[in-house]
């Protein structure tokens, strides 16, 4: 049986304005409209040899991600394991062998795929996978390697050695991200291969690796299953005991130092979208190398890649440029400085600046809300309440709301009062008082939310009551 195990998370700065805190890499939408983690998912069910998935991710983004799985997905039966808080690659992988283990056995295959890669040689990649797991069948730890297209720096790297037949060669060793000098030197050996996190094993396999290799992480995070409800879905890790868990790579924390470890090389199409280099170069370029992704008109300019999705962008004289607009946030820069761009986010990280984090539009459990006005007086919101979709029943103190129903029918409760409300139907929500909204309906209720007071951060909610777990 082999399980596609999918790690979902990332903090959303090196793609920022488009890839967000709130709204990391993962659910980008690329050129074709899909998500990441929708292209992800499909890949993984092509080559699964049962209908369970199992993702890793923080509670954040559980709804979410379960609500794409459930449009590209929905016959298969998915999993999750919800983090309380990021520890990398090792402890996630750890509570995946287990709850693999404990559900299916220590012989079950494990396919650990990054949700945030894009694949585009999906036959290539089965095949990959089916060499991988004939090696893992026999108790080989096996990582899928890139055959490199160019000299990176951006990578690590895998030293791959002797033959194990025709597919597959033994790991020589995992190095880190090399200098520009260095990566000439491997790429032209030919003995090197990136690393892009993309794994095959059973889960008693790398169990045991992780209690030789790794074992204050094992014992960890053993103690906090124990803690946890493995039987539970989705199953949340316990908060205090997952806090002590030692956060370290798979790489670090095993990879380099097992014995029985192969390697298969694959050439895919793969690339990890991890920066706005890596984003242009999924278009075509024109004869003087720009590329255009949504409504865009260069004149006189080279190199210059730009993506726009609500207005034109016209840019004169640019040589070698990068210009990203999201609506509510605008990234200029130089191609070859585009990696930096996580300083941008730092710096609105200090200054608490919504953007480092939000979108405009915002997801929720419920549906999601759209930022339509933020002004000193007023904030306005787009509400889409999906069928089914209720809110917390909450209050605020710094603020008074005032909702008009756009269209579908909304049961609304307003203190000990509730009211259906249709069509061009108004209720106004004083400040303190308790309130909830639920679409009880087959249709979208869709809500405009006009917020007036002193503050109107979305820290200034007191839930008293919530289906979704967030009271």
């Amino acid at each position: 049986m082999l399980i596609p195990v999918i790690l979902s998370g990332g903090a959303g700065t090196r793609l920022w304005p488009v890839s967000r805190r709130a709204h990391p890499k993962p659910f980008m939408r690329l050129a074709d409209g899909q998500t990441l983690a929708e292209t992800t998912m499909k890949r993984a069910l092509r080559v699964a040899s049962s209908p369970y998935t199992l993702t890793v991710t923080a509670r954040d983004y559980y709804f979410l991600t379960r609500d794409i799985y459930q449009g590209c997905a929905a016959d298969s039966q998915h999993h999750f394991i919800l983090e309380p808080e990021g520890r990398n690659t090792a402890p996630a992988i750890a509570a995946a062998a287990l709850w693999v283990a404990h559900h299916h056995g220590d012989d079950a295959q494990m396919l650990v795929l990054p949700a945030d890669h894009l694949v585009r040689d999906l036959v290539a990649f089965e095949h990959a996978v089916a060499a991988a797991s004939a090696l893992a069948a026999d108790g080989w730890l096996t990582c899928l390697g890139v055959q490199p297209t160019h000299a990176e720096t951006g990578f690590g790297y895998i030293r791959a050695g002797d033959a194990m037949g025709p597919a597959a060669r033994v790991i020589d060793a995992f190095v880190e991200k090399p200098d520009q000098e260095t990566a000439r030197r491997y790429y032209e050996s030919g003995h090197y291969l990136w690393n892009g996190g993309m794994f095959c094993f059973t889960a008693g396999a790398i169990l045991a690796a992780m209690d030789e290799f790794a074992p204050d992480i094992a014992a960890a995070v053993r103690r906090c299953w124990t803690a946890s409800s493995p039987d539970s879905e989705p199953m949340e890790l316990d908060p205090a005991s997952f806090a002590r868990v030692r956060a370290d790579s798979i790489d670090f924390a095993v990879m380099e130092k097992a014995r029985r470890r192969a390697v298969v090389p694959v050439s895919c199409g793969w690339s990890d979208i991890g920066s706005w280099q890596a984003i242009s170069d999924l278009y075509e370029s024109d004869a003087l190398g720009n590329r255009v992704q949504g409504a865009g008109v260069l004149v006189d300019s080279r190199n210059t890649f730009i993506q726009g999705e609500h207005r034109l962008i016209a840019a004169v004289g640019l040589d070698n440029m990068v210009i990203v607009d999201t609506g509510d946030a605008v990234l200029v820069a130089s191609r070859d400085r585009a990696q930096e761009v996580k300083a941008v986010v730092d710096e609105l990280t200090r200054k608490e600046h919504e953007s480092a984090i939000y979108h405009r539009t915002v997801h929720r459990p419920w549906g999601s809300y759209t930022v339509l006005e933020d002004a000193d007086d007023c904030k306005v919101k787009r509400l889409v309440v999906k069928p089914g979709g209720v809110l917390s029943l909450q209050r605020h103190r710094h603020r008074s709301e005032h909702w008009t129903v756009v269209s579908g029918k909304a049961t609304v409760r307003v203190d000990d009062q509730t009211v259906e409300l249709g069509p061009n139907q108004t209720v106004q929500i004083a400040a303190g008082s308790l309130h909830r909204l639920e679409n009880r309906g087959e249709e979208d209720v869709h809500i405009i939310e006009v917020q007036t007071g002193s503050y109107f951060g979305e820290d200034d909610i007191e839930r008293l009551e919530d289906v979704y777990g967030r009271a």
